[in-house]
């Protein structure tokens, strides 16, 4: 099988890539470098240096003529996304949608979709959200992510393109850019390496769905011949605090010092967390790290780079 890995060179897609390779499969890789790293494509992974939003992806699709794509790039700051709402759109929804026209125009099978469970639900108070939880998201990230997902499903019935979308928690883990924008885990694993003291923000008691990078690739590979039509939650089902977090990596790293406490950070949801029943169902997949494991993991990678 010929594989199209967009943002190849980022976190999640280098992670997929090395999956699909290491089980045989022919990838190739497309990324901007604005945020992705070349170092990060494999060695054995065609690579173009190119812009989804740009005409000459084109060139990509006519060259290696892909039976599936793995879409994970993306414009990945919900931030940046409330400060610049039509930069946001122009890539998470029209660079996507050029995407969308040459599958159709190159006849690929399937596109697999790296959504989003926390920025497409909100709130989630109660219970961990279903896929079938309903849409709250309270941002352009979350908006472009949500509203491609309905174009997905319009080129399904429309000109027969499979697809799946993976509605990720947060995903950590190795390759993290601890820089802009970045999870907790990579922000607090910087710092700790450098003996210097985290921040947290308010009482740290805002809970997510963290989810090891691994276990995210593999969901995807999971996907190539199932799920076909449908979305899927990709997390855990465990609820973590950041407390909790800067606990496991102070343990990790050895820091022994208390954290600080800052102000609440507008905007922040209190908790999300998905149910993830679904695609144990479906797709046979399941997280295999443990948070304490995958923070090991983490803080090992970070202590190698540094």
């Amino acid at each position: 099988m010929k594989a199209l890995v967009t943002g190849g060179a980022g976190f999640i897609g280098s992670h997929i890539s090395d999956m699909l390779i290491a089980q045989g499969h022919e990838v190739a890789v497309v990324d901007n470098l604005s945020t992705g790293k070349k170092a990060n494509v494999p060695e054995s992974a065609a690579f173009y240096e190119k812009d989804i939003t740009e005409p000459d992806i084109e060139e990509v699709f006519e060259a290696e003529r892909p039976d599936i794509i793995f879409h994970t790039a993306a414009q990945i700051s919900v931030s940046r996304s409330v400060r610049y709402p039509m930069e946001d759109a122009n890539i998470n929804t029209m660079g996507a949608l050029r995407l969308l026209d040459l599958c159709v125009r190159y006849k690929a099978r399937k596109m697999v979709f790296s959504s989003s469970g926390g920025t497409i639900y909100g709130e989630v108070p109660d219970a961990p959200a279903t896929e079938n939880y309903g849409f709250h998201p309270v941002s352009p990230y979350g908006i472009s992510k949500m509203s491609f997902e309905f174009y997905l499903d319009f080129y399904w019935n429309e000109y027969g393109l499979e697809y799946t979308s993976l509605r990720y928690g947060n995903v950590y883990g190795p390759r993290q850019d601890p820089h802009g924008e970045a999870g907790v885990v990579a922000i607090f694993t910087r710092l700790l390496l450098e003996g210097k003291t985290p921040t947290i923000n308010g009482d740290g008691r805002y809970e997510r769905d963290y989810i090891f990078v691994e276990d995210v690739a593999r969901a995807n590979l999971a996907c190539i011949e199932k799920g076909s039509g449908d979305a899927f939650n990709v997390g855990t089902g465990v609820a973590t605090d950041v407390n909790e977090i800067f606990a496991a990596l102070a343990e990790a790293v050895g820091f022994d010092k208390p954290v600080n406490y800052g102000p609440p950070r507008p905007g922040d949801l209190i908790r999300s967390l998905l149910d993830i029943s679904h695609a144990r169902e479906v797709l046979g997949w399941k997280p295999l790290v443990s948070i304490k494991e995958g923070m090991k993991a983490t803080v090992d990678y970070f202590r190698a780079q540094m």
